[in-house]
């Protein structure tokens, strides 16, 4: 029988080798364990992805190895998650995110690296995808009661929805009550600042940080 630590460097070894079926396999071995399945996510999925995102800002990883990885952690995790709503477990949350990228844009990749390195972190994240309207964007922020709205736009053509989502959340009274970052390949540090954004960052790694620092701020 595999004990607890086993289990949890297994789930950590799987997310490093990108191998989703057996992350899957450790996370259902976790499952009858009874192993703590926050302690699952946190200790062993979770460390595999940091391990990866840290490669990837080094310059030792491929862009392709981050997204395999983030995509073994949520397989992983939707193994674990019925035995989280079982117990009503809650991860400590590092703060509440919405993400997605803006209405006429369907590129995801940069976002969905961004959203499971935030989950990585302790965030909790509200994915609305991508092709999203502002009042997706604002719905969601007043269902979540987000800290952080984070837009994503790679086509030019596509970042005024970024400032009509602004514009939006401004309108609506809240904004006052979170913290607005852009990103994509279209948006530079001076449209950030335009649009009247907090937080801007151009990569997944150093998007975590920035989001850390906005909802401490």
């Amino acid at each position: 029988m595999s004990s607890k630590s086993e289990v949890i460097e297994s789930l950590r070894k799987a997310v490093l080798d990108l191998d989703t079926d057996r992350v899957c396999a450790a996370a259902q071995e976790a499952v009858r364990l009874g192993i703590d399945p926050i302690e699952a996510i946190d200790e062993g999925l979770a460390k595999g992805v940091r391990t990866i995102g840290d490669r990837f800002a080094a310059g030792e990883a491929f862009l392709t190895e981050l997204v395999m990885a983030g995509e073994a952690m949520k397989a992983g995790v939707e193994v674990l998650r019925p035995v989280i709503l079982q117990r009503k477990l809650q991860r400590k949350s590092t703060g509440i995110v919405v993400i997605g990228t803006v209405r006429g844009d369907i590129h995801d990749i940069g976002k969905n690296i961004v959203a499971v390195m935030l989950e990585a972190a302790g965030f909790e994240v509200n994915d609305l995808g991508v092709d999203v309207t502002s009042d997706k964007f604002l719905n969601k922020t007043k269902e979540s009661k987000a800290q952080i709205v984070a837009m994503s736009a790679l086509l030019t053509v596509t970042t005024p929805e970024q400032k009509n989502t602004v514009h939006a959340i401004e309108k609506a009274g809240i904004r006052k009550n979170g913290k607005i970052a852009v990103g994509g390949a279209a948006v530079t540090p001076e449209w950030a600042r335009e649009i009247g954004a907090e937080g801007y960052s151009d990569n997944a790694v150093d998007a975590v940080e920035l989001f850390k620092k906005l909802v401490a701020s």
